[in-house]
């Protein structure tokens, strides 16, 4: 299969060679109306307009520089190799790649990106690099500062970045820090805050980092690096390096790319970081291999990047990253909580699950989320591809229903949940012996994620199977199936016709604002006529059923009034049971009692207070009368 980029690419190139046998003008206008996938969709709309199910076109000359054939069966493309001397030249002077290329090499060309010449500064950047160009001036300082990585590569794609990242060639950035406090104190200033990060070799973390404070916004100061190995350690020998021995030994070429705050001038060692920048490409500056010994994490790193700005991954970067050496650096030598860190940057991006492909498809899923020793029932080595068909559903899903239903968080968690969904039932043996679940070790040890997310995580599936029992039900809005639910004792006296009800209200004061999600989650394990095959993977979802699914049972809850049903209020506080019950002090008597109150307030949502305590005095004395006729 064409990867979506390269099919992107080939629908792009027809349209500018469609374009371009209409008028010239028009296809250089095109090129830049590329710049955005918006424009692209566009482009390609206007473009197809009159093709109809068959249809030839040739190229702009008589040289026949290409040609293209649409039939029912789909496009084909001949493309020749080179430019003929009577192209358009326009093309050649664009930052774009050319569309007459030949098949192969247009389907290993990612799109083109807009990058800016040179970088516009902020009012806040002018002012903070005003600050430590005085400071240089203040102590007569050599220093060159350069802002590295992240926020040049930002800047150059047209988008604001806040975290600066800045480069010292000649001192530690703890030591130039200091100094910059000393000078803001010499003009009535002062930082707004100042740390020091230790460096932390033995997890790869091989720079002493030093944070300061500066018209709100925190700035790292850091040392240009070169780093030697001895052969007896995998830990390197830190020394200053140049900006250019610096360069090499960051993660990608696009985020190698320096600006130079006493210059005012963009610096690309490498040569390749704009150019990669351009054509949307992941690459490492030095053989991948080499580049993840030093930090097994850019991996991941190169996953979420590749994800986020859409880019392509460099086929030997992904042979590096799937090698067996590097696998086992990921998991031996990286703190999991830079290993978590990424994960949840990828899962909360824009492509959570081209994400997870790339790690299942570099056989990186199980070394990332690991799991604990003596999992029950065991876990088949290919459930991974059941999880990523879970993420890609839930996702799409997610789409459909509009994500204006879902908060950040809830749709952060609810792509979890639907990851770990093949795990919900799996369990271990913590050292007491109690069974824990399989995905609470997950959060907490393989990804050292907060608790609150594994415990919301696990109440979403317990939620989600119990939402199993209960849509057939709501969807019928009857209780054809509720003699199969198990209500508790609490539930034995409520009404049959408010039974749904009570159950329903219930389940949702359990998982409360993550309702929705369970519901998402049950949407997908709800057994339909769909046609789907079981095998881990190849599970196939019907997704406008699943939504329609989802929709109706969503209604029903809102059309019993339970939307918000864990913000009511009891009518009936423990005071008030204890003098019902004739207790002096509380105990699980008055907790069983609080249950039956809110079944019953559930059942009789216009109820008031002194009817919720006449059924309590009745209840109790039935169950007086009845205690003294079975002793008797």
């Amino acid at each position: 299969m064409i990867p979506e980029g390269s099919r992107r690419f080939l629908k792009w190139s027809i349209c500018m060679l469609r374009l371009a046998s209409k008028k010239e003008t028009m296809a250089s206008k095109g090129l830049r109306a590329t710049y955005t996938i918006r424009a692209l969709d566009c482009l390609m709309d206007c473009a197809s307009v009159d093709w109809g199910t068959r249809a030839e076109f040739k190229g702009m000359s008589e040289s026949s520089v290409y040609r293209v054939r649409f039939t029912k069966r789909g496009t084909s493309i001949d493309w020749p190799t080179t430019f003929t001397a009577t192209s358009n030249p326009t093309y050649q002077n664009q930052s774009l790649p050319s569309p007459f290329l030949t098949c192969g090499a247009a389907m290993a060309t990612a799109a083109c990106n807009p990058v800016k010449e040179q970088i516009e500064l902020t009012e806040t950047e002018r002012k903070i690099f005003d600050r430590l160009l005085n400071t240089l001036r203040y102590f007569n300082l050599q220093t060159q500062l350069r802002v590295a990585g992240g926020w040049v590569r930002d800047k150059l794609l047209g988008k604001e970045c806040c975290d600066i990242d800045i480069a010292l060639d000649n001192m530690l950035g703890s030591e130039f820090v200091y100094k910059v406090r000393e000078y803001l104190s010499s003009i009535g200033e002062e930082a707004q805050g100042l740390a020091v990060i230790p460096s932390n070799p033995e997890q790869s973390k091989h720079l002493e980092t030093a944070r300061m404070r500066l018209f709100d916004l925190w700035i790292d100061f850091v040392n240009l690096r070169c780093e030697d190995y001895s052969e007896n350690s995998h830990i390197p020998r830190r020394k200053f390096g140049t900006a250019e021995e610096d360069a090499y030994r960051r993660d990608l070429t696009i985020n190698s790319l320096f600006y130079n705050i006493n210059t005012n001038l963009v610096e690309d060692f490498t040569k390749r970081g704009i150019e990669d920048l351009k054509f949307g490409r992941i690459v490492t500056p030095l053989p991948p291999k080499e580049t993840f010994s030093d930090d097994p994490l850019r991996v991941l790193r190169a996953i979420r990047f590749a994800t986020r700005f859409g880019f392509a991954l460099d086929e030997e970067l992904k042979k590096a990253a799937a090698c067996d050496d590097v696998k086992t650096a990921l998991a031996d030598k990286i703190s999991r909580e830079r290993i978590g860190t990424e994960i949840d940057l990828m899962i909360s991006g824009n492509q959570p699950v081209q994400a997870v492909d790339y790690i299942c498809d570099l056989t990186l899923f199980w070394v990332v989320f690991n799991l604990p020793p003596g999992v029950e029932p065991a876990v088949s080595e290919e459930c991974y591809r059941l999880s990523a068909a879970y993420l890609d559903a839930t996702w799409k899903l997610l789409q459909r229903i509009g994500c204006s239903s879902f908060s950040g968080e809830q749709r952060r968690l609810a792509l979890y949940s639907a990851l770990f969904l093949p795990l919900r039932n799996a369990t271990y043996k913590d050292r007491k012996g109690k069974k824990i679940p399989a995905v609470n070790y997950i959060f907490k040890d393989s990804l050292k994620r907060k608790a609150s997310d594994a415990e919301t995580v696990i109440n979403v599936h317990k939620s989600s199977d119990k939402f199993l029992s209960l849509i057939p039900c709501l969807l019928s809005n009857g209780d054809m199936q509720l003699t199969k639910v198990d209500w508790g004792r609490e539930f034995v006296h409520v009404p049959v016709s408010s039974k749904l009800r009570v159950l329903t209200g219930f389940l949702l004061r359990e998982i409360k604002d993550f309702w929705r999600v369970a519901l998402l989650m049950s949407t997908l394990l709800y057994p339909t006529d769909i046609d789907c095959t079981q095998d881990d993977g190849d599970k196939q979802f019907q997704l406008d059923k699943r939504k329609k699914l989802f929709v109706s049972v969503e209604n029903a809850v809102v059309k019993l009034g339970l939307e918000k049903v864990w913000d009511i209020k009891p009518l009936v506080n423990g005071k008030d049971i204890m003098n019902v019950l004739q207790l002096r002090v509380g105990g699980p008597l008055v907790s069983e009692w609080h249950q039956k109150v809110l079944a019953w307030q559930l059942a009789h949502p216009c109820g008031t207070a002194e009817e919720c305590l006449d059924w309590m005095r009745d209840r109790c004395s039935n169950c007086l009368v009845t205690r003294h006729f079975s002793s008797t």
